[in-house]
């Protein structure tokens, strides 16, 4: 049990760092989402879902796999902490500024892919969001490296709160000012302009934070170490690339292939993104515990009892993301309204992309073994596989279907990816997972889950179906105390009030 409280702990940093953060972020949810509900706006918000996209695609470029590399070599034998940051540091600094400077030269025919509609500088603005999070990786995963989440909780969370204060300020209050100077620069704003430039603030914000990390550098660089570095995270860029077709495609292929004109298209994009960041209480979850669970793994991995370990890890971390599909999808009725009016059409799609998260996660957490024997190969061809039935989902069904077929295609891919990573696992790097009881709380929530939806069947009350909320998610926490009991009283804190 002290693995376990060790990650719970660190965990709970990273999760006040990411639930914090996200919450923060989130905010912008019904910022965005309430004041912004013209059909011109609305679209415009589309566009930046896919900005965004676009961006996410692009980091895995600019970073090529050099955070999980700089964990795994700094728990190797014979290789100086120093080098190793130094190293990886200088090797993404001079990389980002080679492709920065090629983006840059080539952002006329990059914004008309994506439809920017002549704002050109909208790329040059993606180019530096880029840029500053690339040169914050290393920084950041030497927070994590060094136990010290407390400063990453921090760093995270200012630069989250200067986007979301700018968000206020962009949408809320400039508009609001009607001469001077303000007005007349609010008035040639665009949203995505807007929430493009936010995004500037939080990058430079956060860079500039992590100046103690990165204020002594000098430009060394261990070509012998680099080449290592490269050889075991190069297959990542791939298996990266991937892996973010798998969580964005959905949103381009959005714009692209429904049959409408492109700002009714951009319109379905927004309410599609928006809906999508409902699932925030698996997601949550999932990234505080891979901020944690990652340099733990590696850090656990010359234990004897290592894989006994991870398989209680995966259990717990399967109960946490059940309670916390639960919580969203039975009082989804109370949720939704976190959304704007004009936005909530596209709700059905939630519990869809939840259970697809929670596949994601169970994935990320058995996706350890093969970073652990080396094998990164192995994770590259199950992410191809994945991005495959994204972009073959995506491409036949979402003239259709629209946004449903994006759900249901991204749920199909987690669950597939999963499946393939555990029984690989089971023969490379066998762990003794309790399948049994992991399966029991999985079929378990999904009862309720459909119990609770023949309930809302039946009444429009929203009362009632809160109540049935209360009641299904209070069945599926007792069933956890009954069965987890002897183990809930050896944790810190809860142990002390179960007797």
């Amino acid at each position: 049990m002290s693995g376990i409280k060790q990650l719970a702990g660190q965990t709970v940093w990273y999760g006040l760092s990411n639930i914090g953060g996200k919450f923060l972020n989130y905010l912008t949810v019904p910022i965005v989402t309430y004041l912004v509900g013209s059909r011109v706006g609305m679209a415009q918000v589309g566009s930046y879902s896919v900005l965004y996209s676009c961006i996410a695609f692009l980091n895995i470029v600019f970073t090529y796999g050099f955070e999980t590399a700089y964990f795994r070599f700094s728990n190797k034998e014979g290789i100086s902490q120093r080098s190793l940051f130094q190293t990886a540091f200088t090797s993404h600094i001079i990389s980002t500024l080679c492709f920065g400077l090629l983006l840059f030269l080539f952002r006329a025919p990059l914004g008309n892919f994506v439809g920017v509609d002549g704002h050109y500088i909208y790329i040059s603005w993606c180019i530096a969001i880029i840029i500053f999070d690339t040169l914050s990786v290393i920084p950041l995963a030497k927070l994590r490296k060094e136990n010290r989440p407390r400063k990453y909780a921090f760093v995270n969370l200012a630069g989250i709160f200067v986007y979301v204060a700018l968000n206020v300020l962009f949408l809320g209050v400039f508009p609001k000012i009607k001469t001077g100077f303000i007005h007349d620069w609010t008035i040639h704003q665009t949203v995505e302009g807007l929430l493009l430039q936010a995004n500037i603030a939080q990058a430079v914000v956060t860079f500039l934070l992590l100046f103690k990390e990165w204020i002594g550098l000098k430009l060394e660089f261990s070509k012998s170490l680099w080449k290592q570095l490269w050889r075991y995270s190069s297959p990542m860029i791939i298996g990266g690339l991937a892996g973010m077709t798998n969580e964005v495609m959905d949103r381009l292929m959005l714009q692209k292939l429904l049959p409408l004109s492109k700002s009714s298209a951009d319109i379905q994009v927004a309410i599609y993104a928006n809906c999508y960041k409902l699932a925030i209480f698996v997601t949550l979850f999932i990234s505080a515990f891979r901020m944690a669970a990652e340099p733990f793994f590696f850090n656990k991995s010359n234990d004897a009892n290592a894989r006994p370990i991870y398989a209680r890890v995966m259990k717990w971390f399967v109960i946490t993301l059940a309670i916390a599909f639960l919580f969203t999808a039975l009082f989804l009725d109370v949720l939704q309204y976190i959304l704007g009016p004009n936005y909530r059409s596209g709700i059905g799609v939630v519990p869809i992309l939840l259970g697809a998260n929670l596949c994601l996660g169970i994935y990320y957490n058995l996706a350890i073994w093969y970073k652990l024997v080396d094998k990164m190969r192995i994770g590259m061809f199950i992410t191809l596989f994945g991005a495959f039935i994204t972009l073959v989902g995506n491409y036949f069904f979402i003239p259709r279907y629209g946004y449903y077929a994006s759900a249901w295609t991204t749920f199909i891919c987690y669950f597939v990816m999963m499946i393939i990573c555990y029984l690989l696992g089971q023969k490379k790097f066998p762990i003794p997972y309790n399948v049994k009881k992991i399966s029991a709380y999985l079929i378990s929530m999904l009862i309720l889950f459909f119990i609770h939806q023949g309930v809302a069947s039946l009444t429009e009350s929203i009362m009632i179906r809160v109540l049935s909320g209360v009641v299904l998610m209070g069945l599926f926490l007792l069933l956890v105390f009954n069965a987890e009991k002897k183990e809930l009283r050896s944790m810190p804190v809860i142990g002390k009030f179960i007797k």
